[in-house]
């Protein structure tokens, strides 16, 4: 059975990677990696780190695209890598435009549609903008829906989807940190060299990336760590700054003079693991670093009026706190001072899964899919 597995940006590559490698070890499945290749340079690194070598590259990045020209190229490609390489099944991580293109190109083949990381909602169409949109999307056209958890699971079935088409599997970003975590506290001298000035002292680690926080919400933000570092001198400020120029002007305007704030490029997946197990605490609107810190036994602020990921929040592992300047001075500060505090925010056990998860979509995957697919080539 060939299944075609569908990423284009950096988080979708870290989660399929799992997925791509485990199906590799496998003889009745076979993979083919295709990349839309959004994210190019950053994407090139997780391929790397994890040994993929995608079978299609569609290239599809362009400097100043809109969400509507990507989407169109986006649909034509698929289409055209599915009539060439004929697939049996479409798997598409997430909610970004490539996992919603994959869905719709799937359906106008009429091959299944495998959506991993299915049944995430904020109930708000405009938040996060456009992945909401672009999850229900997927849902729409699924014949798989493989939901990280529980919670993720009752969405689908409260919005009427079948009972039979829907699984607990867990989130393969866990088996990609599980395997990444390993590799580099084994090997950290790289990184260690590399990020020598915040050796052995405690750091704060912030991403900030979402259409939402651009203008206002990232100049708050922003404001809010120069005010930290000034209040916290002793303690490291680490912020990947993302390419997009919305926030470099900013970032750099209201913090490049700062001596404790370290602004470094976008860091490699295995480097910002790295850098995720050295933090103190984590400020960030990312989805995958609240799926991820629990695991290392990080606290996240999460800055974002809601999340798709509520299960991080009532593990009391994330915490919601927006942008208000004040409002992340407070949270921080809390957590650098407070003993207590900090404690209650390391969990036990991560509600996004131990690991396994992979292996799991694939036994679903070919349980479900195999016999169609079959049928199909003996027509």
């Amino acid at each position: 059975m060939k299944l075609m597995c569908v990423f284009g940006t950096r988080p979708e590559a870290i989660k399929v990677a799992p997925i791509i490698l485990a199906a590799q070890s496998r003889s009745d499945i076979k993979v083919i990696a295709c990349s839309t290749g959004q994210h190019r340079e950053m994407l090139d690194q997780v391929t790397e780190h994890f040994g993929i070598r995608p079978d299609l590259e569609l290239k599809l990045m362009q400097p100043g695209q809109t969400l509507t020209g990507l989407t169109a190229r986006c649909l034509t490609s698929l289409g055209d890598a599915i009539d060439l390489h004929q697939p049996d099944c479409i798997l598409g991580q997430g909610d970004t435009t490539s996992a919603m293109c994959s869905g719709m190109v799937a359906f106008y083949h009429r091959l299944p549609f495998i959506h991993v990381e299915a049944g995430l909602r904020t109930t708000d169409i405009n938040s996060p903008f456009p992945e909401e949109f672009n999850r229900r999307v997927c849902s729409l056209v699924s014949g798989l829906h493989c939901a990280p958890t529980q919670t993720a699971a009752d969405n689908l079935l409260r919005e009427g989807y079948s009972e039979d088409d829907v699984t607990v599997t867990g989130n393969t970003v866990i088996d990609a940190l599980r395997w990444t975590v390993q590799k580099e506290r084994a090997e950290p001298h790289r990184w260690i060299e590399k990020h020598s000035k915040i050796a052995g002292k405690r750091m704060v680690l912030i991403t900030a990336h979402r259409r939402e926080n651009h203008g206002d919400g990232i100049r708050s933000l922003c404001s809010a760590i120069r005010q930290l570092a000034e209040k916290f001198p002793q303690v490291q400020f680490v912020y990947p700054v993302h390419l997009n120029p919305n926030i470099q002007q900013p970032v750099q305007e209201i913090l490049a003079d700062l001596s404790n704030v370290h602004l470094i490029a976008p860091a490699e997946y295995p480097e910002f693991v790295w850098l995720m197990d050295q933090a103190t605490l984590i400020l960030s609107d990312s989805g995958g670093v609240q799926e991820e810190a629990p695991s290392l036994g990080k606290p996240v602020l999460v800055t974002r009026e809601s999340t798709e990921r509520p299960e991080a929040v009532a593990a009391g592992a994330t915490k919601l706190i927006g942008t208000d300047c004040n409002r992340v001075v407070q949270e921080v500060s809390r957590l650098l001072v407070d003993k207590a505090a900090y404690a209650a925010m390391q969990v036990d056990t991560n509600p996004y899964g131990g690991g396994k998860t992979s292996a799991r979509i694939l036994d679903l995957i070919a349980e479900r899919f195999a016999v169609q697919s079959a049928t199909r080539a003996n027509v």
